[in-house]
């Protein structure tokens, strides 16, 4: 999922700010999870993951530590801050509204 043009605007975002709400990872370890849960539909480049996991950090919606890996490298993990918390419900809830309203179209009879 390198910047797919068929994905909403903000929904990478959301993802991952879903992803680190459960518990401080990685970027290896949520693209993983992303991946994993998704069924591997969802799939984000480095080129794409990282970039926002920055501006997610800018933002104040995550912050990052360095700490040492299960493979003993150090990597930075990631974990959702109080503004990330809210920032998460208030997408949540507009996704919810999206999506909802888009499937009320998809469900039209034709004519």
């Amino acid at each position: 999922m390198s910047k797919p043009p068929d994905l909403v605007q903000g929904t990478l975002d959301m993802l991952l700010l879903k992803i680190v709400a459960l518990e401080p990872m990685n970027g290896f370890s949520i693209s993983q999870r992303l991946r994993q849960v998704s069924g591997d539909v969802l799939q984000v480049s480095d080129g794409s993951l990282y970039p926002a996991l920055h501006k997610l950090e800018q933002e104040g919606w995550i912050r990052a530590e360095w700490k040492m890996t299960e493979n003993r490298r150090r990597a930075k993990f990631y974990s959702l801050t109080r503004a990330g918390r809210g920032a998460l419900e208030k997408e949540a809830e507009s996704w919810d509204r999206l999506s909802a309203s888009i499937a009320r179209v998809m469900k039209m009879k034709q004519a």
